[in-house]
């Protein structure tokens, strides 16, 4: 039978690494067909190639039977052929009409916008997008600008449609949005690759199901033929462990201390809660009601007035970010990009930052090479990060091992509080794993862990007391015998209970 699309022994490597090690793909026509794996598995490098971003050493593409050369994304739009990818190429300050339509316009010498707006607009209401064509993409959600990127493939006459980790930067509503989404594309005759690393994501929506682990393709498989530890064990190469802390008793001294702190500038809401040596503190909340202000203020990002955030019965509310660290705060920021990382520095750099100042690795102003490449050396055997060596970008690294760069950094240098905020987003389930692992042998240790996480699932089954929080404040402080995900939704939604206490 002829496939939607057909890779055939393909091959690509990098410096160091064999991203793609002759794979064989058939996706059917009509169809949404997932490709799993864990982060630097090789799913993206191959989708890149289908695509034309990369040229593949060997191998074969055919699209609809026929064979398909494809050098660059124009080549493989004419085939049919269009691209989602995980971070969105959007230009912020143009509307969505105007971004789906950029390269491709209507008209002459001037651009027909009335025939546009017909054209794009006829795809909003096929597919039921549901989005202001008018509206500037600075203004819109992710979710708003992930159906922008999705309706320039339409509007370029994409019949197949590669999703690149689509849900990664998406609200849990979104995500639902996004797999009704999927169903009317299909629904329409469309073709779906759907990349991801998140085996709840491929029960709901897929097909069939690829499997890939490091640049191999271990399975191909019917949705209905497997389950979600099968496709586990088959991404990892192990059964995998769900991670979950067990109901004990805190004794430890109090480490951090919030009294009365304000979030939010639009409410006068505050939150009061204090965490113990020995104890992990979950914040649950939808994203957006104060959780990336409390975060910034345990850090010094945000300054706070006197004696609203003590650390060890110390005021630090007008410390800065590097008074902080040294006093024993670790910190494992929500946007690893903007502020936990360089991506152009080496591995061995971004190990060294934040502690540049720092014996053994600094004397006298000059870093001790020695020292540092020992001590990474360490790290990376420590917590299984995969690379060539020290020296690449960390750029070059998968979300996984990037995200075990920084948990190494924040934790290894013996803190007494670690801030860890969404410490698994993007990350595939062996990752997920480690880091969950790492956190609660962190929290025997005696360490006070402040987790602020958007998964439900991670935060209830970590932490030891969880902060529900609603509109810049907590609508109740839970134990962990007090646990239950509906009712910790339905706190989460702001509908508290009379008599509960805050």
């Amino acid at each position: 039978m002829a496939y939607a699309i057909e890779l055939r022994n393909i091959t690509k490597q990098f410096p160091g690494v064999l991203a793609n090690d002759n794979i064989t793909l058939k996706v059917e026509e009509n169809t949404v067909h997932s490709i799993l794996g864990e982060n630097g598995s090789g799913k993206s490098t191959l989708m890149n190639v289908l695509f034309g971003l990369h040229k593949a050493d060997q191998g074969e593409i055919y699209i609809n039977g026929q064979k398909a050369v494809i050098h660059n994304p124009e080549d493989a739009y004419r085939y049919g052929v269009g691209m989602v990818h995980q971070h969105f190429m959007l230009v912020e300050q143009m509307t969505a009409l105007e971004n789906i339509i950029l390269g491709k316009e209507v008209g002459n010498f001037f651009i027909d916008k009335e025939q546009s707006y017909k054209e794009v607009s006829a795809l909003v209401e096929k597919y039921g997008f549901q989005l202001d064509l008018n509206e500037k993409v600075a203004n819109l959600s992710i979710g708003m600008k992930q159906r922008v990127e999705i309706l320039k493939t339409l509007y370029r006459g994409a019949d197949t449609v590669i999703l690149d980790e689509p849900s990664a930067v998406l609200t849990p509503q979104e995500v639902l949005e996004l797999f009704d989404m999927i169903r009317s594309l299909k629904e329409k005759g469309k073709t779906i690759i759907f990349i991801t690393h998140k085996l709840n994501e491929i029960m709901e929506v897929a097909d069939t199901i690829t499997v890939i682990r490091r640049g191999k393709v271990i399975t191909s498989i019917d949705k209905n033929s497997t389950n979600t530890e099968k496709l586990a064990n088959a991404m990892v190469g192990r059964d995998v462990t769900i991670i979950q802390s067990v109901e004990q008793e805190i004794q430890g001294d109090v480490v951090l201390e919030v009294n009365a702190l304000p979030l939010l500038s639009h409410t006068n809401k505050t939150v009061s809660f204090s965490i113990r040596a020995g104890e992990i503190f979950g914040v649950a909340g939808v994203e957006g009601n104060g959780q990336l202000q409390l975060e910034e203020s345990i850090v010094g990002l945000i300054k706070s007035s006197e004696n609203q955030v003590m650390f060890h019965q110390q005021d630090i509310g007008q410390l800065n970010p590097a008074s902080r660290k040294k006093l024993g705060i670790g910190y494992i920021p929500s946007d690893r990009f903007k502020r936990a990382i360089l991506p152009d520095f080496s591995v061995l750099e971004n190990i060294l930052l934040g502690f540049q100042d720092s014996e053994p690795f600094v004397k006298n102003g000059v870093v001790q090479e020695k020292e540092l490449y020992k001590y990474s050396n360490e790290l990376i055997e420590k917590f299984d990060i995969r690379l060539p060596n020290a020296s690449v970008p960390i750029k070059t690294l998968s979300g996984g091992n990037q995200q075990k760069v920084v948990v190494a950094r924040e934790t290894s240098r013996h803190p007494k509080l670690v801030v860890a905020c969404q410490p698994t987003r993007g990350l595939d389930v062996g990752a997920i794993e480690f880091i969950h692992e790492t956190l609660l042998k962190l929290r025997d240790e005696g360490k006070a862990i402040l987790l602020i996480s958007a998964e439900l699932t991670e935060v209830m089954n970590l932490s030891d007391r969880i902060g529900v929080m609603f509109e810049g404040e907590f609508q109740d402080i839970l134990t962990r015998d007090a646990f239950d995900q509906e009712h910790i939704g339905n706190l989460m939604a702001g509908n508290k209970k009379v008599g509960e206490s805050s």
